[in-house]
């Protein structure tokens, strides 16, 4: 058969705008940060239809709970765009879906990812699947799969989005939840690395009306706007399992502070008897949130709701085994600290968060105020 022509027509759905051979090239620069993700549990490799995951562990669990979760980054990708960087969006995404999966105790199994773009640029989609590849890593998940879609004409040519879903594992008897939730049972505050991957719309709404360019020197930061609200969300998936293997029981619910803030996520997770009282007063939320709250115009007060001021998951525990909790988080690099406790008492009179995202849940305030500095009991 003979060369083809050099006046064949060109691949009319390249002229429409999507081009296959940049989605082959994306594949073959992320395989090799995939492939660390996989166990012996992965079958078939990077590139099939559909991935393969031997479950033959499960038969060992008395009852198999799966457990599975979906979320995106949202508008924080938008930063990632404007300045050219995408190598964080990924771990943004596995702390999104990974760790909801680690409230109810389970061990994650794998997740898969899909990205939308405009544009599909190789190097742009393995630097965010690489991310993505290292969160799993990170949390001891396998990513046995994935979709890049490129959508010419609904999306601009540097837009992009990025999706995940995962499914995790606990038995059942051991999963977590507000029915394991007590009178006199310590609330323990995780702390965040930031803003992690919820509020960005108030975030780029008071940067955009401040005039600041995301490359503009931050002086608060000591580093470029962009970089510093591009800071990756913690991932707290393995170190919450090492804290309820090691602990006997005495983890009761967990609580990822996500959309909808501090109260409203810590009501979720008790029971509807129950109410908590969050003291201010017993730490200080990073310069982040004051810097932006005070561009904005607005007290921290104000975006409890919003943003996690420095909480970024909460441990509902045993009283008598809180200091230890406390001693293990610190042990793997998460500093935690006592916020309140529950009670399922009389409720006092106060504007309580009651329940939350269809939950019929416990009832939550704020209380107090911020400390003004990280001193003592203060975090």
């Amino acid at each position: 058969m003979g060369s083809p022509s050099s006046d064949a027509p060109a691949n009319p759905y390249t002229q429409a705008g999507v081009d296959t051979a940049a989605g082959d090239l994306a594949v073959e620069l992320m395989k090799s940060a995939v492939r660390r993700t996989h166990g012996p549990e992965v079958l078939g490799g990077v590139g099939g239809f559909a991935g393969l995951f031997d479950a033959s562990a499960l038969r060992a669990y008395t009852k198999p709970l799966l457990a599975t979760s979906t979320d995106g980054v949202g508008t924080k990708v938008a930063i990632a765009q404007a300045i050219d960087k995408h190598d964080t969006i990924g771990l943004d995404l596995v702390g999104m879906v990974i760790d909801d999966i680690a409230v109810v105790g389970a061990r994650p199994l794998f997740m898969t990812d899909y990205i939308a773009c405009g544009k599909l640029v190789p190097e742009r989609i393995a630097d965010i699947v690489r991310g993505i590849a290292a969160g799993c890593a990170e949390t001891g998940t396998a990513l046995v799969g994935g979709e890049t879609a490129e959508h010419p004409g609904l999306l601009g040519i540097d837009d992009y989005d990025v999706a995940g879903a995962a499914t995790g594992v606990v038995e059942a008897d051991k999963m977590l939840g507000a029915e394991r939730v007590q009178d006199g049972d310590v609330v323990l505050a995780l702390a965040s690395s930031g803003l992690h991957s919820n509020g960005y719309s108030l975030v780029r709404h008071i940067v955009a009306r401040s005039g600041i360019q995301y490359g503009d020197n931050a002086a608060d930061f000591g580093t470029t706007w962009g970089e510093a609200l591009l800071e990756p969300t913690r991932l707290y998936t393995q170190p919450l399992l090492r804290l309820i293997a090691g602990t006997g029981g005495a983890v009761h619910s967990l609580s990822h502070v996500t959309g909808g803030g501090i109260a409203a996520n810590l009501a979720r997770v008790l029971p509807r008897d129950a109410w908590v009282d969050v003291d201010r007063s017993t730490w200080s939320p990073p310069p982040v949130f004051r810097v932006l709250a005070d561009l904005g115009g607005h007290d921290l007060a104000s975006t409890e709701s919003t943003w996690n001021l420095g909480i970024g998951f909460f441990a509902v525990v045993d009283a008598s085994s809180a200091d230890a909790a406390v001693t293990a988080l610190a042990e793997d690099g998460i500093a935690a600290w006592q916020v309140g406790t529950v009670s399922t008492g009389a409720r006092p009179d106060g504007d309580f968060e009651q329940g939350a995202k269809g939950v019929d849940g416990g009832a939550v305030r704020l209380v107090g105020s911020y400390a003004d500095t990280m001193t003592d009991g203060a975090r």
